[in-house]
């Protein structure tokens, strides 16, 4: 299709107020994620799709072409996309969009009622593809529904790609030279994998002169996986009327069967998960728009120089029925020689397996069962190497402590049912980069906390009926991250997005009849050591907008969000983002 030009968009800025776009005592979709930074200059844009209807499960094809009078050389490429679902009955749906079997999108759906129809829109930095859209791709969009008497919401969407060329104040991006994609071998699609032992694996024949190689890792629980957060040991599972397969969730990436790095799995709630109240009109945090994980594999470079096919895979420890996965590996190569030679000098993590330790205090007397579950698992590993390049010998060295722990309080008797779930994932890494015998090394910090805290609950009465259902989540999404040139800061940011909501269901004859006291707080902040600053806070109550304010937290109350700053990003010399991640 032909690109539109567009003209020169400004940084986001906003003052303290009533964030714009936003009505109170609307019904309709309302978040406090930011959208993604633009650079100056004019832009131009590619339709991908328009007006799919999405009523089976059959794919969506599209055709894509790059941009006319945009060139090749671009500051930052973003995806927009835009869904809306006719007001009915309808499950939270998963979207995917792929293109030369990459995918550029991963997310779910929001739910309509009987007399809302909601509509949304997400963004996403997709710069770091800038080699695959360099040319002609097919691609397709991924979205299985059911229309029937029973389920009657239509989802429909289009999506667009907006490109912005590279000027003198937005110099063009530093694109990774290829993409590989881990997907199911086709035109694009995610690959389920139902047990800890199912792989999702591709072998691809590298360039022999990679200087980096990162892979984002997407792992989905779905099926009897939806609610892997609140599943136990199978021996508790009958007693505490429970999922068995235990909590512990983690996702392992190797390369030729060694063990490369791992990603640690990101506790999504769609919006018809516990209570689907609870996410009107404010879902979960990322529900709508996943962010994936970035695991790196420079390290490994050296390995994947030699010419040969290798493999990579992505397993998912603990996988009870299904996780649904996909990747994709990018590359940066070394413009200046063919072929780089190296080795990988540590691997702490080759046979290092995942490991988690349960403990109980449950306790079953005539009937009335208490106590509870609690999971933890917790490891140490190091991963280092080099490749001699045409600028010197470069040596990365990465070392990461990934945690985890799930404790399950329950109360169960014949007039309540009550699990009370406290999980939490951190992981604190540190990668150092040095070049040449004297140089001096950079180093990242990064810094991950995925809190959750959720509780459900039902009142019986005597017959045994379900009267009431109050259910309360916390959910939360962490990142810190500095990079250093010595004792030098050259960058530092800080994201939080995080939500809380409660609502309660009422029962009839066991089916719901009714809900009251819904209610919701999402907070979303970023900050840089570069200006940018953003806070939006979210209030909604009985379904509806109460407020989204703008500013909280920042100086004059005033967001700012640099074209060049991404709020879950990192630092390299042309802009400080992980694309990708949005």
């Amino acid at each position: 299709m032909a690109a539109l030009v567009l003209p020169s968009i400004a940084p986001l800025a906003a003052s303290a107020a009533t964030a714009p776009g936003f009505t109170p005592g609307s019904p309709n979709v309302a978040v406090a994620d930011p959208v993604v930074p633009r650079p100056p200059g004019r832009a131009c844009v590619v339709p991908l799709f328009n007006g799919f209807q999405f009523t089976d499960f059959s794919n969506h094809p599209y055709t894509y072409a790059p941009p006319t009078g945009c060139g090749r050389a671009w500051s930052k490429v973003v995806l927009e996309a835009d869904f809306n679902v006719t007001a009915g009955r309808q499950f939270d749906r998963t979207a995917s969009f792929w293109l030369g079997g990459a995918n550029i999108y991963f997310g779910t759906t929001q739910e309509p009622s009987a007399t809302v129809a909601p509509s949304w829109h997400v963004e996403r930095d997709v710069s770091d593809f800038a080699s695959l859209l360099a040319n002609p791709q097919t691609g397709q969009a991924i979205l299985g529904n059911i229309v029937d008497g029973t389920y009657t919401g239509v989802i429909s969407g289009s999506a667009r790609l907006v490109f912005y060329p590279a000027n003198v104040l937005a110099p063009k991006v530093d694109a990774p030279d290829a993409v590989y994609p881990l997907s199911d071998g086709t035109a694009g699609g995610p690959v389920a994998l139902n047990t800890g032992t199912d792989t999702l694996s591709r072998t691809f024949t590298l360039p022999t002169n990679v200087e980096r190689a990162y892979l984002d890792v997407f792992a989905q629980g779905q099926g009897g996986d939806e609610f892997w957060y609140s599943c136990v040991p199978n021996d508790f599972a009958g007693e505490l009327q429970s999922c068995g397969g235990g909590s512990y969730r983690e996702t392992q990436v190797s390369i030729d069967g060694q063990a490369a790095g791992v990603a640690p799995v990101y506790p999504w709630i769609f919006t018809g998960g516990i209570d689907p109240y609870m996410w009107r009109p404010t879902p979960g945090v990322q529900t709508l728009n996943f962010v994936p994980y970035r695991v790196d594999l420079t390290p490994f470079a050296a390995l994947l120089n030699d010419g040969a096919p290798h493999t990579v895979a992505v397993t998912v420890t603990g996988a009870n029925g299904y996780f649904s996965v996909t990747g994709n590996l990018f590359v940066y190569q070394d413009h200046g020689k063919k072929k780089l030679t190296g080795a990988v000098t540590t691997n702490t993590l080759q046979g290092q397996a995942p490991n988690a330790t349960i403990g109980s205090t449950v306790t079953d007397v005539d009937g009335v069962v208490g106590g509870g579950v609690t999971t933890k698992a917790s490891r140490t590993f190091r991963t280092a190497g080099y490749v001699d390049t045409s600028h010197g010998r470069i040596t990365t060295d990465v070392s990461q402590t990934v945690t985890f722990a799930n404790t399950q309080d329950f109360t169960i008797d014949a007039t309540q049912y009550v699990q009370a779930i406290d999980q939490r994932t951190t992981v604190d890494s540190t990668t150092k980069t040095r070049q040449g015998p004297f140089g001096i090394g950079t180093t990242n910090t990064v810094a991950y906390d995925f809190p959750l805290t959720a509780k459900f609950a039902y009142t019986f009465d005597t017959d045994g009926n379900i009267l009431t259902s109050p259910s309360q989540v916390t959910q939360g999404f962490t990142r810190h991250f500095t990079k250093k040139l010595g004792a030098l800061t050259l960058y530092r940011s800080d994201v939080d997005n995080h939500i809380s909501t409660s609502d309660t269901l009422a029962f009839t004859n066991n089916a719901v009849t009714g809900h009251s006291n819904q209610a919701s707080t999402q907070q979303f902040r970023f900050s840089d050591n570069l200006g940018s600053c953003y806070g939006r806070d979210v209030v909604t109550t009985t379904g509806t907008l109460t407020s989204a304010t703008d500013g909280a937290g920042c100086s004059g109350g005033r967001n700012r969000l640099l074209w060049f700053t991404h709020p879950d990003g990192s630092s390299d010399t042309s802009r400080t983002e992980d694309p990708g991640t949005w």
